[in-house]
């Protein structure tokens, strides 16, 4: 293809290395392609209030779409400008699916306020025995009836001891096409958002409220990523490109594979024409 129009990046696994910084490869190339008038946009399962440790980095990001598409966030003016969340009613049918086919399981939830710090939203919120998957504190608890009572940008489904491909193929039959399922941690960790929310939505909801993007279409677009929640972004885009340390399921629905995120695969594209 020719250049892309605008760029799009999953961050952990894609964008970051290891030590979850942007190497000075890729930052470089970033800032290169930014600077010719072409946006670069985060589009990540990450909460809002993840956003800003990455931002900084390259300091050039404008938007990002978080929450695997549920969530349009505006970096620079630290607002929430789009969500699509999950409803009590949905939260409780979907509780009851998970105590079917995943007994045993805990659950958290990500809300949204704002801003990616809002003092009047709890955010993430878990049951008291849920155990983070990522190293750090635990997350502030509510019991599970007060947990699915509010709306959620995100359910996320614990089983320590199972991995995630297993636990979406035991769920995904109970809920059928009444949610979309999918994960970004390959250990005992599922993500869920409405029916028809994907990071393939989220990006496009983005650009069809935004006046900076107008007239970029889909085919114009350069999108990255390496984990099942990235699948939809990269079918859609013009030229999805899977990282070299992707899930199967990601190399199968891309246009190419590049290197891995800590060899700079990202940057070894996005050099062809920046």
């Amino acid at each position: 293809m020719e250049a892309p129009r605008l760029v799009a990046s999953d961050v952990d696994g894609t964008l970051l290395g290891e030590d979850h910084e942007v190497s000075p490869r890729t930052a470089a190339v970033i800032g290169r392609l930014v600077a010719r008038g072409v946006p670069f946009v985060l589009v990540t399962g990450r909460p809002p209030r993840w956003i800003p440790p990455v931002a900084t980095q390259l300091g050039v990001v404008r938007y990002a779409v978080c929450a695997n598409g549920a969530v349009l966030y505006d970096v620079e003016a630290d607002r929430i400008v789009g969500s699509r969340p999950l409803h009590p009613e949905d939260l409780v049918r979907l509780e009851q699916a998970v105590a079917e086919a995943l007994p045993g399981a805990t659950l958290g939830v990500e809300r949204v306020g704002e801003h990616a710090f809002d003092d009047q939203v709890a955010q993430f919120v878990a049951e008291p025995d849920y155990e983070h998957a990522w190293p750090g504190g635990g997350p502030p608890t509510e019991e599970r009836e007060r947990l699915l009572a509010h709306p959620a940008v995100k359910l996320l489904v614990r089983a320590k001891g199972m991995s995630s491909d297993a636990m979406a193929a035991v769920l995904e039959p109970l809920v059928g096409d009444t949610v979309d399922i999918t994960f970004s941690h390959p250990g005992g960790l599922i993500e869920v958002a409405p029916a028809g929310v994907s990071k393939a939505t989220g990006l496009r909801d983005l650009m069809e409220r935004t006046p900076e993007f107008a007239g970029i279409a889909a085919d114009e677009v350069v999108a990255f990523g390496d984990m099942p929640n990235d699948v939809a972004m990269l079918r859609w885009a013009g030229h999805g490109v899977a990282m070299g340390n992707a899930h199967p399921e990601v190399v199968a629905a891309a246009d190419e594979t590049t290197a891995t995120n800590v060899d700079d695969g990202l940057a070894l594209v996005l050099e062809r024409w920046f």
